[in-house]
């Protein structure tokens, strides 16, 4: 599984990605507002330029000629951008058109596998359904990952990768992670709960305190 980060914040993904665990980033209108910078395309450079893998800019249009446009701009602005597309006929329109011309698309705001499948059809690089927001009203969005990689799997000329979205806890990621998804956009505070265990630090500091003991040192140059 790979996985993004889901943020727009440069100080986050820089500490992120030095850890060499980080396979792309995510952002949105939500999170870009929510970072503070003014300048929108000048945000999503120096996100492209930290990390390798694709990153995520979200079209603000909703109509299709205007959305068309503004996926192009984002498309020139590093190698590894992937325009981000809301589920819709004109957002799967604008998909399908870009992914034709060989560029990476995401296919955001996910909610059934009906429309996981009109997004693989349109030829997104990635779908992201958003199983956080599916269990805030009562529905199972694991289940819906569930779903999705089961369809997939069934027709092998679907390209798109599941993108699990949304992601509330750990568990979220190794639910997801059990079912076959392809990566996961996690918040930069879940993907440090994923280092943690209390059985870990309390042997951490157990073989702290023993090494203590012995007094010694290990040799650097």
């Amino acid at each position: 599984m790979k996985f993004f980060v889901d943020t727009a914040d440069l100080s986050d993904i820089k500490e992120l990605a030095a850890t060499g665990l980080l396979d792309g980033v995510t952002t949105n209108p939500s999170l870009v507002a929510k970072s503070g910078h003014s300048n929108f395309i000048e945000l999503i450079r120096e996100i492209a330029a930290i990390v390798e893998g694709p990153v995520s800019a979200e079209v603000a249009s909703t109509a299709f000629e205007p959305m068309m446009a503004e996926a192009r701009t984002l498309s020139k602005i590093a190698d590894n951008i992937a325009v981000k597309v809301p589920l819709t006929p004109a957002g799967l329109k604008v998909c399908k058109a870009l992914s034709e011309d060989g560029i990476m698309v995401n296919v955001t705001l996910c909610f059934s596998a009906a429309q996981a499948i009109l997004a693989a059809k349109a030829g997104a690089s990635f779908v992201s359904p958003f199983v956080g927001r599916l269990d805030d009203i009562g529905q199972s969005g694991m289940e819906l990952i569930s779903d999705i990689c089961s369809i997939y799997a069934a027709y092998p000329d679907f390209s798109t990768e599941v993108l699990v979205a949304s992601v509330r806890s750990p568990m979220h990621v190794v639910e997801a992670a059990k079912m076959g998804a392809d990566v996961a956009t996690i918040p930069p505070n879940v993907i440090r709960q994923l280092f943690g265990h209390p059985l870990t630090d309390k042997g951490l500091a157990q073989f702290v305190e023993d090494w203590k003991k012995t007094g010694q040192t290990i040799p650097v140059s």
